[in-house]
């Protein structure tokens, strides 16, 4: 219910919203790194921040400190992230401002935030996900049914992603406010050169979305309507979009200043919405006399200069921290369990990895697994999660749209509850849409965020090229992903390698990539046989980050100068083998068996032993992760170097053909690798 002493707690919180406002403006030069303020959003900032409970989490976009401060927040504590300071609480000085995180026991919570529009609406989404899967399993008991908030930009609205977000939300009626502010603008683009419809008419497209419209300057309109929608979300547990019109009175961003772009007549009209002007008349209409809001402002001004005198004498953060919280610490150190048990009939990796997840399955019930036909009617394209829906249901396992981003930003959300995720892609090919999930939100998130919020997930991605499979269904995307800091990659060869490394993913606490061949899922591909193997024991963990010598050379071949060594991972490890058959003792090969962490140590070692080395991949050859392995042995190996080291991998095109000929041509084989290896042996 809206109070006086509620309409009076949010005029104190505007006048300090404002003093922020002011002293950084005021303060130019030390306020440097880019950042931008709530004036004109907060009263709508401030109802959504008082109306919240402890267990509830909310995502504020780059302009909601008056959201952060109605939660609860310090402002000396956004100030530290706004100097970039070493005891910014939410990034150690490695973000813009408000970009918050936090697990505060006391607050709602809010997961890593990043400066890229709209793509905060799939992890936040994913929240409420989470919240539904944990009610549904009862998993956890609220005391109060949360609810997640997810702010946003009109602007960002037109991005496909919150398209991709809307629609799951729908369809599996989650309980999340999308709460979107408009200003009419997006950094200099008006709002009719942006788009055709606001938020509010957008939303009337998506069957399952309620919608509620609201003058996002008013802060008792705004309130109310903060207040039944927040009630309903709770009560209902579906989603709702609430459209708030607001002025934008401040600039863009400290960089992008209002003058340069904007006329006199939209600023004025801007001014005319000031929720600081209007709240401030309803107050002397209730009785507030005129002295008592002066003295209001006057001690926001004296609190806010104290708080930004605090934070300019705060300590920068110390350099060594720099390369701190990149990953969150893994329990997975060494390989345990039993790898082949006596007298088990040999298996193939498809059914080794299926088996890994039925019993991960069946250990984890916070542990849940989806994706494009995954679920019960087909078990995956490759048969992969067969019969895994009708073992556990079709709310752990299920089938999602095509959806990428969804499918793999989603797991932001799910891991932040304590949730096991695990996702999965069809086809390599169609990894490119989610990039910019894994790269702007996972693979951030533990380090932007202090270790508070690393991302638990595994993405199954079949992956490679057999049998006429074209040019959208053979690719390989290691180079892509290497290429990504803060995600760790499995690239497992046989039974026993899948298994163990997927038990070790869901342990890790990371984001895991896991690379599937589908050449070596049946071992149908000839002279592949040797991937199907006994396959371990439910209790088999492989460490990432540690190869595998799966031929090893003589010794006396070593002595004599006359060995190599071939490194390489996937289908590589079988072209390697079948075409060291022809030169007995003289080649040794390793598998690395993960690509990040990779095991340089024992590729150094092995390098060093031969003096001549071979760096295999089945992908394209220029700029790719095995020309930089190379590079690295070159570096590290120089002066036990008795030759260039080689690389030899797929031609350089822009896709796999079709014809199985022209596939042939194109990638590596075991007589492709055999007269390098008669080359570099003559050396």
């Amino acid at each position: 219910m809206l109070t006086k002493e509620t309409m009076l707690k949010a005029y104190r919180l505007m006048m300090t919203a404002q003093a922020m406002a002011d002293i950084y403006e005021a303060n130019r030069p030390i306020c440097k790194y880019v950042h931008s303020t709530s004036r004109g959003h907060e009263a709508i900032q401030l109802a959504a921040g008082f109306l919240l409970e402890k267990d509830d989490w909310v995502s504020p976009y780059y302009r909601d400190e008056s959201l952060m401060l109605g939660m609860g927040h310090r402002p000396y504590e956004m100030m530290l992230q706004l100097l970039a300071k070493g005891d910014d609480p939410f990034t150690g000085g490695r973000a813009y401002y408000n970009h918050p995180n936090s697990r505060r026991e006391d607050l709602p919570k809010i997961i890593h935030q990043s400066s890229a529009t709209g793509m905060q609406v799939i992890p936040t989404t994913g929240l409420a996900q989470g919240i539904k899967y944990q009610e549904s399993q009862k998993l956890k008991n609220y005391p109060i049914p949360p609810v997640v908030i997810c702010s946003l930009g009109d602007g960002s609205v037109t991005e496909g992603e919150v398209s991709e977000a809307f629609q799951f939300a729908c369809l599996h009626q989650l309980p999340i406010i999308y709460l979107v502010q408009d200003n009419d603008w997006g950094i200099s683009v008006s709002s009719d050169e942006a788009r055709t419809m606001n938020a509010y008419e957008y939303a009337a497209g998506f069957k399952g979305l309620e919608r509620v419209q609201v003058d996002g300057s008013d802060f008792e309109d705004a309130y109310k309507t903060m207040e039944y929608t927040i009630d309903w979300v709770r009560k209902e547990r579906k989603p709702i979009l609430v459209h708030a019109t607001v002025p934008l009175l401040g600039h863009h961003t400290s960089g992008v200043r209002k003058e340069w772009y904007r006329s006199e007549e939209d600023l004025a009209k801007h001014y005319a919405d000031d929720p600081v002007v209007k709240l401030r008349k309803k107050l002397l209409t209730k009785g507030v006399k005129e002295e008592v809001l002066l003295q209001i402002e006057a001690e926001e001004k004296e609190f806010i200069a104290r708080e930004f005198a605090a934070a300019v004498a705060a300590p920068d953060p110390e350099p060594g921290t720099v390369t701190d919280h990149v990953f969150t610490p893994t329990p997975v150190t060494q390989e345990v369990g039993m790898r082949c048990p006596e007298g088990k009939e040999k298996s193939m990796m498809v059914d080794s990895a299926l088996h890994a997840i039925e019993e991960i399955l069946n250990e984890y019930p916070n542990a849940l697994f989806y994706g494009q036909d995954v679920g019960r009617r087909l078990g995956g394209v490759f048969r992969e999660a067969a019969t895994l829906a009708e073992k556990f249901g079709d709310e752990r396992v299920f089938n999602t749209a095509i959806q990428e981003a969804y499918i793999i930003g989603s797991t932001i959300g799910l891991s932040a509850l304590g949730l096991k995720p695990i996702v999965e892609v069809q086809f390599a090919d169609y990894i490119y849409p989610a990039i910019n999930q894994l790269v702007t939100e996972i693979s951030k998130s533990c380090y932007l965020s202090c270790g508070k919020f690393p991302v638990s997930c595994i993405l199954r991605v079949p992956i490679g090229a057999y049998g006429g499979g074209g040019p959208y269904h053979s690719g390989s995307v290691e180079s892509t992903l290497a290429t990504i800091k803060g995600i760790k990659i499995a690239y497992p060869s046989n039974v026993a390698d899948i298994k163990g490394l997927m038990k070790a993913a869901l342990l890790d606490g990371n984001p895991v990539v896991m690379l599937e061949h589908k050449g070596l899922y049946w071992s149908k591909v000839p002279g592949t046989e040797d991937a199907r193997m006994p396959e371990p024991d439910s209790d088999y963990v492989l460490p990432f980050g540690v190869g595998n010598v799966v031929v090893a050379a003589s010794q006396e071949a070593m002595d004599n100068g006359e060995s190599l060594c071939i490194i390489t991972y996937g289908m590589g490890v079988y072209w390697a083998k079948n075409a060291a058959k022809q030169f007995e003792g003289q080649v040794e090969i390793i598998d690395l068996r993960t690509l990040y962490p990779c095991d340089e140590e024992l590729v150094y070692q092995t390098v060093r032993k031969h003096g001549k080395c071979i760096v295999l991949t089945e992908e394209q050859l220029r700029n790719s992760f095995c020309e930089a392995l190379a590079g690295r042995i070159a570096q590290n190996c120089f002066a036990h170097l008795d030759a260039p080291v080689q690389t030899i991998g797929a031609l350089d095109l822009p896709a796999v053909p079709m014809n199985m000929g022209l596939e042939a041509a194109m990638l590596p084989n075991a007589d492709k690798v055999a007269e390098r290896i008669r080359t570099l042996l003559s050396y």
